[in-house]
């Protein structure tokens, strides 16, 4: 579905969550169901992607600048599904909290098109859950911030050494802190 913005930007984003009704009566709190909401993450990622481009940080490539409309799919998934994408793409035993696929690259061919497609972004909703506990905030704050990692990675920031993944950690706090009039935590 594309979600518009006044700027024309527009995002179509191909959404998919397990069910997770069972788990939802155990731990989850009423206002983290919002995280199974298409329209809360096309919201989300829009108002990013322009934040983003509005920025021009040099930590992507100079070509999505001029998109306007950004394709992705995001996908809510279960340790053990996020275990078997991690042995069979990454050769990684075990559950992850976040998995991106990029498809963008600096040779990307679709540099003159107005459209690009980000790739693909799988969240373990098990190991955001433990994270949140670990972290002392709501699943909803530590969805965003394991989102707001995987987009960085769609759109080409890399993380190479200890002082990259320092500044797109603070990239992604600051993304998240600029929610705070876009939605309630």
């Amino acid at each position: 579905m594309y979600q518009k913005d006044k700027s024309d930007l527009q995002i179509d984003l191909v959404f998919k969550c397990n069910d997770f009704s069972k788990l939802s009566d155990h731990f989850l709190n009423k206002s983290d169901n919002i995280i199974f909401e298409s329209g809360f993450w096309e919201k989300i990622l829009l108002f990013w992607i322009k934040l983003i481009l509005k920025e021009k940080d040099p930590s992507f490539p100079n070509f999505i600048f001029d998109k306007k409309i950004f394709s992705l799919s995001l996908q809510i998934i279960n340790d053990n599904e996020i275990s078997s994408i991690n042995q069979k793409w990454m050769n990684k035993t075990g559950p992850t909290d976040v998995l991106s696929f990029p498809i963008i690259s600096q040779e990307d061919n679709t540099k003159d098109l107005n459209f690009i497609e980000l790739g693909d972004l799988f969240i373990s909703l098990e190991m955001a859950f433990k994270q949140s506990q670990e972290f002392n905030h709501s699943l909803t704050r530590e969805m965003l911030f394991l989102a707001s990692h995987g987009l960085l990675h769609l759109l080409g920031w890399e993380h190479n050494d200890d002082n990259e993944l320092d500044n797109m950690l603070s990239f992604q706090e600051y993304l998240i802190s600029k929610l705070e009039n876009l939605i309630n935590k």
